[in-house]
């Protein structure tokens, strides 16, 4: 039988280098008091031992997990899916990994979910779900920033939803539609969101044009999404037959759903209908017929939560004051066929 390789300790490197085993301590814990000569010495000696780091030993030895938590509220949305993945991604560059709860939208999981991150010792909290309030999220003693979220107390990433919104409308109208319609949940002022409705509101009534603004609970889940969808279809194909139909959606995934339920009917997208999303996820390249969409930087919204955090983690290492940073990234319109010239 082979036998198990014995793990090298900070004995077996001090012996190795004739170090203290307080020098091998303070080589892994406090890197910046180890002189670049011995530091050298012992990265030739953790090389010639095939020495494997206790990453557990290091958390119990200087208390630093190198964990953020993430809190999302669903992954059945490609945008939260694929924002969550270049979360993720950024392992490589920064070196932090992470811890994941998905909400499902259940303000009273999140809290749950924050105090169990709270316990494994997590450096810091990226917050892409839509509660609690940032007034009690301040008061976790670990720094947190949200993406795409109200961030009045905190830290927070987004896109120029409003910018966003102007872009879709003023492309519709382009096109030339008799009847401009907005599908989005009923926000307040506070969510970023919001503002692809206000954006598309203030186009509409700048430039006199008739609008359906349809604000409502949109539901969870494919099935339940679905239902919805197929109701305003026929709401739109009762009230609006022959007219041309220029319809903005809040996000990427449900202009998919309409775009489903409008192509089971007619067996094609009728030059009717012309649709566009939000968000530039990867369904609205994969979808039957690619969507027509307002671009965010997904990647860019990923990176800046993560600069900002590990920002606000060393500075609450060395016990400075955090200095809030709020960053809003422009969107562009990527035109696809979903929209008829």
């Amino acid at each position: 039988m082979e036998n198990k390789k014995k793990k090298v300790t900070f004995s077996d490197i001090a012996k190795y280098t004739h170090f203290s085993k307080t020098t091998i301590s303070r080589y892994f814990n406090h890197p910046e008091t180890v002189t670049d000569e011995n530091k050298k010495i012992i990265e030739e000696a953790l090389q010639a031992l095939d020495y494997h780091e206790n990453k557990l030993a290091k958390v119990l030895a200087n208390g630093k997990t190198e964990f953020i938590g993430i809190i999302v509220p669903n992954l059945s949305m490609h945008y939260y899916a694929e924002l969550l993945s270049q979360i993720i991604s950024t392992y490589d560059t920064f070196g932090y990994k992470f811890l994941v709860f998905e909400s499902q939208n259940d303000q009273a999981k999140e809290l749950q979910y924050i105090d169990e991150l709270m316990a494994y010792n997590i450096e810091g909290l990226i917050m892409i779900s839509h509660f609690p309030h940032s007034e009690v999220l301040s008061h976790y003693p670990i720094p947190i920033v949200t993406i795409e979220r109200e961030s009045q107390y905190v830290s927070g990433v987004t896109t120029n939803n409003y910018s966003g919104a102007l872009l879709a409308t003023k492309h519709l109208m382009d096109i030339n539609n008799d009847i401009y319609i907005h599908i989005n949940s009923k926000l307040t002022e506070n969510n970023p969101d919001y503002y692809r409705t206000k954006g598309f509101l203030d186009q509409c009534q700048a430039n006199n044009l008739p609008y359906d603004l349809r604000l409502q609970d949109l539901g969870n889940g494919f099935e339940e999404m679905n239902a919805i969808y197929t109701s305003l279809f026929e709401d739109f194909e009762r009230l609006y037959k022959g007219k041309r139909k220029g319809i903005f959606v809040c996000n990427d995934t449900h202009a998919n759903i309409l775009l489903n339920i409008i192509y089971r009917h007619y067996g094609h997208l009728p030059h009717d209908y012309n649709i566009v999303g939000f968000d530039d996820s990867s369904i609205s390249r994969e979808a039957i017929i690619p969507i027509t969409t307002i671009h965010q930087d997904i990647k860019g919204l990923a990176i800046g939560a993560m600069e900002i955090i590990i920002k606000e983690i060393e500075a609450t290492k060395q016990n400075k004051v955090v200095q809030h940073t709020y960053q809003r990234v422009e969107p562009t319109l990527m035109i696809r066929k979903t929209t008829h010239q």
